[in-house]
């Protein structure tokens, strides 16, 4: 591939990599991008990610060329394969012949896979950020790829470098996932309060007592019934409800 043209496949795989505040993201369909990246510019056959966490594989996203493979490769990493010694070491898994590791038993399941599709060589990268790990990012070589690829330095550098980014990638939606998330628990609790006020209020002016007597026995009445105290004050803002149930709830008078 020539270098001015791959300078321009690698920007625009960078530039997708950080695309991910959309709220339509969609986790899968960006690793599957990202790893289609891969192939175009390191001439592999497949390449996949893995997104690990707890020690327990969350997510799988395979390149759309050879994707049945990809996903084999993946998924027969239970317990040993480059994915899982590149995330456990925080390190590149340099490129490998498939039947070197075979024949010193390393990834055993892994490389019988790889050698059934005539893979020549694996290499992986895992994605962190700041320390943190998140998965890694698994590279499937042919022998004869259709493209050029680049030395196998080259190659693994530009793994890592697309693998860094998507580790930004995945890190800033995560955040701001979680923000959005609390930003609407904030806003249901806000909802919740003022509707409640609003039923103490009513029923206050109804009973002519006191904001405490009402509040008092809204909870008493959402506690009797094992109903959210928001739905109680619902009810009486809507006009429907239990109305002998909730005076039954007022406390006696001192």
């Amino acid at each position: 591939m020539h270098h001015r043209i791959r300078e321009t496949r690698l920007g625009a795989a960078l530039l997708e990599a950080a695309d991910t505040l959309s709220e339509a993201f969609d986790t899968g369909l960006y690793l599957q991008r990202l790893s289609d990246h891969c192939v175009d510019l390191l001439g592999a056959s497949a390449a996949g990610i893995m997104l690990i966490e707890g020690g327990e594989t969350v997510s799988l996203g395979v390149s759309s060329r050879q994707q049945r493979l990809a996903q084999d490769l993946l998924e027969v990493q239970h317990h040993s394969g480059p994915c899982l010694d590149s995330y456990g070491t925080g390190q590149p898994v340099p490129p490998i012949a498939i039947l070197a590791a075979h024949a010193s038993s390393r990834w055993p399941d892994f490389t019988q896979q790889a050698l059934r599709y005539d893979i020549d060589t694996t290499f992986a990268v895992p994605l962190r950020r700041n320390g943190t790990r998140l998965g890694a990012l698994n590279v499937f070589v042919p022998a004869d790829g259709e493209h050029p690829a680049p030395d196998r330095e080259s190659g693994l550098r530009l793994a890592q470098v697309l693998a860094d980014a998507a580790a930004v990638g995945l890190t800033n939606h995560r955040t701001v996932a979680r923000h959005r998330t609390l930003t609407s628990q904030l806003q249901q609790a806000l909802s919740s309060r003022v509707r409640i006020e609003q039923a103490k209020g009513m029923l206050a002016e109804r009973w002519r007592t006191g904001a405490d007597e009402t509040f008092t026995a809204l909870r008493q009445y959402a506690r009797r019934h094992r109903l959210p105290l928001h739905d109680v004050a619902t009810t009486v803002i809507e006009g429907t409800e239990d109305a002998e149930g909730l005076a039954r709830e007022r406390p006696a008078p001192s």
